[in-house]
């Protein structure tokens, strides 16, 4: 027997049809996926059995069933119509997004994580993949044989892009429609169960991207059955989601049981929250300080760490600060500042965005104070923008990253950071990402300078929602030059195919070598306590953007440990010991001495005091002062 509830507050009958799957045995990549108005796995069929739910309190609907089960298809009909929907929070969609949902007992899987103790946020490198692209099969299964990639580079979590149902066979997730279901051509429920558990298995944790500020369009039922969305706010995707209007109790709690869903049921580890600043709530308390609660608390009862991490375009530390200092409770977030600092320094980039950075004392800024806008003006929006983030906040709150899905995919072709670096940029790139005070997260492939694109795809079947979709990239990209003819068509298959990984590459060089060198920088960061120290006064900057050199110190001073940058294209001698800022006062003769650690090049000679190293290259170097002689 199953219970079947559902809420409907408006709707004055609810009926549950439930039937034997059509498809029993048979497995999920072989099945069609449904396109708008295709449904299949809905309609009259011989077994159909028809069961009305009775109305409870707070505009919930309930009915037992007998005879129904894991495996049971069912659909709901409202107010005595045929149409049939699929449930909100339906855990299986094996039929697309708009055919019938599936019952699944989650407590039949045999998890194998029984001694699994989690990972914590803080210290750890972050690896972002996309299931559908990270392997050729696109399946949870599939990436489960690349895992030990990821152990031998020193990952400690995976973070899935969005894998709930979303329309077509493959896309970013991001149009995501049935939330607490795993996409079926990814491999279902049990797919997803069978990733975590290897995972776990590998020393891995597994952080689940999920998207609370809107809905996509195509299969989104919800506002059939009651207040989910509110005209009173207006976000990039329509009407927002309705948190601080009448009904909306109901409306953030599916959020919230949604969130634990992916933990408990799961086993995942933590969230990425996409776009926080587009959840607008007006209530007393946020509902994200509400998701904390909740999370944090299943943390303790599972003894394990759990935790959030958002996606804010803020600027604002109130979203990574506790709730009894008025924060949100996030225990991470995105840092954009970091990344757009680090891009326009190596890449020399300025439009857009950019254009609020590219200074070395930008870049220095970023390392030592997270936000670069912190109340500070910003260009690009024509405004004051951000606020400084408490030294009581620690630096390993902000996730940063040289790439991550967004700023690869949202380039007019997808080109990933090789396309546009030397190998030599690439490597100090990484080495500055990785001996920041930050918590570290690649994208897939660029631990190897992988060449294949990473463009934006989809799949969807209206024709309308298809030529919108490709009319909206055209129009954005022609603003920066970019003809029709030049901008991937996201409803093409090549697009997707060609956004794979090819997994040849890394044993070639010079993909091999830059896989050499970012297992390298991830162990050290690992074996060297000062790169891995979150502790804002641990990191300090000296540039010369004259010379083009760069040189971050974490630890000390004077001992510590110097990553020092030759960005320019020419050998030359970069001081080392120096006292931060835009002229930096050098170290007296013989004060310091250089013990190399790590080296880009192996043309490089240092001296106390300095280090002489090729063009576009870094060293990094531990500071040993030298003791002063005397009697002793």
């Amino acid at each position: 027997m199953s219970t079947f509830r559902v809420w409907a507050p408006h709707a004055r009958s609810v009926a549950v049809v439930t039937a034997e799957p059509e498809d029993a045995g048979e497995p999920a990549s072989t099945r069609e996926q449904a396109g708008l108005g295709e449904r299949p796995g809905a309609g009259t069929r011989a077994d159909d059995r028809v069961t009305q739910l009775v109305a409870g309190a707070s505009g919930w609907w309930t009915a037992e069933v007998p005879g129904a089960g894991h495996g049971t298809d069912y659909a709901f009909r409202l107010d005595g119509a045929a149409e049939e929907l699929p449930d909100p929070r339906s855990p299986w969609q094996p039929y697309g997004v708009h055919g019938r949902s599936r019952v699944v007992d989650h407590g039949r899987f045999g998890w194998t994580d029984g001694a699994w103790r989690g990972v914590p946020l803080a210290g750890s490198v972050l690896y972002e993949l996309h299931v559908g692209t990270f392997t050729p099969e696109g399946t949870f299964d599939a990436a489960i044989g690349r895992l030990g990639h990821l152990v031998d580079l020193g990952i400690d979590a995976v973070e899935l892009l969005p894998v709930n149902a979303f329309p077509g066979r493959h896309g970013w997730g991001y149009d995501g429609v049935g939330l607490f279901a795993p996409h079926d051509p990814y491999g279902g429920p049990d797919g997803l169960k069978r990733f975590v558990d290897a995972a776990h298995a590998h020393g891995l944790g597994v952080i689940m991207d999920v998207v609370y500020n809107h809905l996509g369009p195509d299969g989104n039922y919800l506002g059939r059955f009651g207040p989910y969305f509110t005209d009173n706010y207006r976000t990039p995707w329509g009407s927002a989601v309705n948190l601080d209007d009448v009904d909306s109790d109901e409306v953030r709690a599916f959020a919230v049981d949604n969130a634990l869903s992916w933990l408990r049921d799961y086993h995942c580890d933590g969230l990425r929250v996409d776009a926080v600043h587009a959840l607008r709530d007006s209530r007393a308390v946020h509902v994200l300080e509400e998701l904390s609660d909740a999370v944090h608390r299943l943390g303790a009862q599972q003894r394990r760490p759990l935790f959030l991490i958002a996606e804010s375009d803020l600027n604002d530390p109130r979203v990574i600060s506790p709730p009894q200092a008025g924060g949100h409770g996030m225990d991470g977030q995105w840092a954009d500042d970091i990344h757009h600092a680090l891009w326009a320094t190596l890449s020399g980039e300025r439009q857009g965005y950019y254009g609020d950075f590219g200074a070395y004392a930008t870049l220095a800024k970023a390392f030592e104070q997270g936000f670069v806008h912190d109340g500070t003006y910003s260009a690009f929006r024509g405004r004051a923008h951000g606020r400084p983030i408490p030294k009581s906040v620690p630096a390993s709150r902000l996730v940063a990253f040289l790439q991550d899905h967004d700023q690869v995919g949202n380039r007019a072709i997808g080109d990933r950071a090789a396309a546009t670096l030397s190998d030599g940029l690439l490597r100090v790139g990484a080495a500055l990402l990785l001996a920041g005070p930050f918590t570290p997260m690649l994208f897939m492939g660029e631990e190897w300078g992988a060449t294949t694109p990473w463009a934006y795809f989809t799949d969807h079947g209206p024709d309308w929602l298809a030529q919108a979709v490709r009319d909206g990239r055209r129009a954005e990209f022609a603003a920066h030059g970019w003809g029709p003819a030049d901008v991937p068509d996201p409803q093409a298959e090549a697009t997707f195919t060609r956004s794979k990984l090819d997994w040849s590459q890394p044993a070639t060089e010079p993909h091999r070598g830059l896989l050499d060198w970012y297992r390298r920088l991830v162990a050290l960061r690992r074996a060297v306590p000062e790169l891995a120290d979150p502790d804002w006064a641990s990191a300090r900057c000296a540039y010369d953007e004259h010379a083009g050199w760069f040189v971050l110190y974490r630890g000390g001073p004077p001992a510590g440990v110097a990553v020092v940058c030759n960005l320019s294209a020419v050998r030359q001698s970069i001081p080392v010991g120096a006292t931060g800022g835009e002229e930096p006062e050098p170290a007296a003769p013989g004060e310091v001495v250089l013990d190399v650690l790590a080296a880009s090049t192996p043309g490089f000679v240092y001296q106390p005091d300095r280090v002489e190293t090729d063009g576009e290259s870094v060293v990094i170097a531990r500071l040993l002062p030298r003791r002063p002689r005397g009697r002793h």
